[in-house]
């Protein structure tokens, strides 16, 4: 298992000989179809939970695209009925392997809402309709497939994969869950953006390797029996100590608890004579990190306790950096589960020529008309990066994508913006967004690279921006003035989220933005007004977003232009008191916003805040057994207080909010003035109670859905 082994360029490998049969128009999804293309057989079939869009922003439709440039031939099975193998028969029997993946969200987020209610729509299905795909679908896929084709090696990825590929907390089922590779049944579990895996592993199929003897390439988990006798295997409780071990049996103890305490001694399995490899305090630093292992406390012991869940978290979240990340392992039963490091991040060559693939950049045309909500949202944008360095503890694209910034070159983002003008039917001449994971990180990193490859800081940008980021917004004002000067386009506009502390770097670009890429609004996420739920976000404190509003303005202003800043605001968040939202309500009221939509916090599979919400503890700083406990809204009524304090201003809430502001001692904020948060009637025909019978109320002008009342953030007065 050599983790370190050099990588190749993502396309510098000899094609395999079916690429004889050229370019498909798109990857076939039925029997007729690889008739028509004269195919007797797929070499991999993809199967996802997406419908199949031929387009580089859906993760099915790149690496079909890239197997293909690879001389593979890829069918499709998108959104089979699972309910039975048949589906999965359609294409027959790949010659090399399946390749599974629940699509571009994770099964459970996209069918259920943070109150786990069942959704009825699916942006990812044909005219939305919901119910198209199953609840954890790598793994019922994937067993399908095993029912339909026993012994056809099976990988699965994608990001439910990839944020599911440890022992995880599970928050539809409130438990800690074994890793979906155990589940699934699958021979190996590629995660992360997994370009450079998948590519080496099909080709080593191809040549007759099984994908469950793949060991040593970076980005994937597999399953081990018998322990490596070449590694230095590290506790984790050395890297990063969780106090005293008490309650439960030491995972890292053979024989007996009391004469092994933690840190002391690690065994691989539980095999009878299985080698006790001792380990030293200087053992941090006697053996090179590409031969050292972390062993994180095994599935049974994080299931029961919360404490070793969150020490175990934050491990896996300092081990992400691709240029000093160590290999992990984790027991699972009787079976090691061991992680290889991330892969490393495609260089802008490898980048270019991924997105230069022969898309159709359209959904596949057995869907006929059908309307696709998420191809309709991205169908005239263009992704120009991928990762995210801001560490955002409740969202998963570091997790997935990692910190290192990929960009394009701005040559390839030229061609696809004519690409998309020249093929793409319906295109008005508006780009409707220029962007990634975070709209303005293109071309930045750290301005060392060897600095980099040793950092194992969880953001670059909290608590504040670090002194060796390179902030210089030049290569994307220059990029932007490049893109709207192409024939045919008339206006590019900015959708991706923006990270406005970072942009406060670069006024030049917050002109360059307000004055040119800005539709009427700006959707920005200061999330909060407070600075304790702040910290447990890694987000920059709301003074910073209040100097962002005032240039905002000022830039509109100059430009002639009536512009507005759209926020978002997150209610729940571990961390977050009733207090919080209280004050959080008054700063809304204060700056005129009636937010029309918002959302609670959602405990996604690894994130560092689901890791608080379930332990209750912060794993943003060393988690020991005294570690101050983290407030966390957890009931149903008590998530429902803090969403209602976002929207203090609708009838519905203000029975819930009077008698929450009553139990803190807050009842100066309920009456009919100014200065008071809810009213003491209560419309007819509202809320819970039935009290009030006033049918009108001083409301004020109407405001525009999802932000402020009047312009520019201005006060009511």
């Amino acid at each position: 298992m050599n983790s370190s082994a050099i990588f190749r360029p993502l396309f510098s490998y000899r094609p395999y000989w079916a690429v004889r049969f050229g370019v498909a128009p798109f990857l076939p999804m039925s029997r007729h179809e690889m008739d028509q293309l004269g195919w007797d057989s797929c070499d991999v079939i993809l199967v996802t939970g997406d419908a199949y869009i031929d387009h580089p922003s859906f993760g099915v439709a790149i690496i079909g695209r890239l197997l293909e440039a690879q001389g593979f031939r890829v069918g499709v099975i998108a959104q089979p009925d699972w309910r039975s193998s048949e589906p999965f028969q359609a294409l027959g029997r790949p010659n090399l392997f399946f390749g599974v993946t629940a699509g571009n969200m994770d099964s459970m987020v996209n069918r259920y809402t943070a109150d786990r209610r069942l959704r009825s729509n699916d942006a990812y299905s044909p005219d939305d309709e919901g119910g198209r795909r199953p609840d954890r679908a790598v793994i019922v896929y994937s067993q399908r497939v095993r029912e339909a084709f026993r012994d056809v090696p099976v990988i699965i990825g994608g990001i439910e994969a990839s944020l599911r590929r440890v022992a995880h907390y599970d928050y539809w089922s409130d438990k800690v869950r074994r890793s979906v590779l155990l589940d699934s049944r699958a021979d190996l579990l590629i995660y992360g953006n997994g370009e450079r895996a998948l590519v080496e592993a099909a080709h080593r199929i191809a040549r007759g390797e099984h994908p469950r003897d793949m060991k040593d390439l970076r980005g994937t988990a597999f399953l081990l029996d018998t322990p490596p006798g070449d590694w230095h295997v590290l506790d984790s409780t050395l890297v990063d100590r969780p106090g005293p071990v008490q309650r439960h049996r030491d995972p890292y103890c053979e024989e007996i608890p009391e004469q092994c305490g933690p840190g002391q001694a690690v065994a691989w399995g539980k095999a009878a004579g299985a080698q006790v490899i001792r380990v030293q305090r200087r053992a941090l630093t006697a053996h090179p990190r590409e031969r050292t292992v972390i062993r994180l406390p095994d599935c049974d012991t994080v299931q029961d306790d919360p404490v070793l869940y969150a020490h175990a978290s934050r491990l896996i979240h300092l081990e992400t950096n691709p240029g000093n990340a160590r290999a992990l392992v984790q027991g699972h039963g009787d079976k090691d589960l061991w992680i290889n490091p991330p892969p490393i991040p495609l260089s802008t060559i490898e980048l270019d020529q991924l997105f230069d693939l022969p898309f159709a950049r359209a959904p596949h045309p057995a869907y006929g008309r059908a309307r696709i909500p998420a191809w309709e949202m991205i169908r005239f944008s263009v992704n120009i990066m991928r990762g995210c360095f801001g560490g955002c503890t409740f969202c998963s694209i570091t997790e997935h994508e990692g910190r290192i910034i990929q960009s394009r070159s701005e040559d390839s983002i030229e061609r696809e913006v004519d690409e998309i003008r020249d093929k793409v039917e319906g295109f008005t001449g508006i780009i409707s967004d220029l962007g990634g994971p975070t709209a303005n990180m293109y071309q930045l990193g750290c301005k060392d690279k060897a600095i980099e490859a040793h950092c194992r800081r969880l953001s670059c940008v909290h608590p504040r921006i670090c002194r060796n980021l390179n902030t210089d917004h030049g290569p994307l004002i220059r990029l932007y003035r490049r893109i709207r000067q192409r024939p045919g386009v008339k206006k590019v506009l900015i959708a991706s989220g923006l990270r406005y502390d970072l942009a406060l770097a670069s006024k030049e670009y917050i002109r360059e933005l307000v004055t040119h890429h800005v539709g009427g609004y700006l959707k920005i996420a200061p999330e909060h007004t407070q600075p304790g739920p702040l910290s447990r976000m890694m987000k920059p404190g709301i003074e910073v977003y209040e100097r962002f509003r005032e240039l905002f303005e000022r830039f509109s202003r100059e430009a002639g232009k009536e512009q507005y800043l759209v926020p978002y605001f997150i209610a729940a968040h571990p961390g977050t008191t009733d207090e919080d939202m209280v004050h959080l309500a008054l700063w809304l009221k204060h700056n005129g916003f009636r937010l029309d939509q918002v959302q609670a916090f959602l405990p996604g599979p690894m994130a560092l805040a689901t890791a608080m919400y379930h332990a209750e503890r912060d794993p943003l700083k060393p988690v020991t057994r005294s570690t101050e406990r983290v407030f966390t809204a957890k009931g149903l009524r008590q998530r429902r207080l803090h969403k209602a304090f976002l929207r203090y201003h609708d009838p519905e809430n203000w029975p819930l909010l009077r008698e929450a502001l009553q139990r803190m001692g807050r009842a100066d904020l309920i009456g009919n003035g100014k200065r008071h948060l809810v009213p003491r009637f209560q419309p007819a025909g509202t809320g819970t109670t039935g009290e009030g019978h006033r049918r009108k109320h001083p409301r004020g002008p109407a405001p525009h859905r999802g932000t402020v009342a009047g312009s520019r953030t201005r006060k009511r007065r």
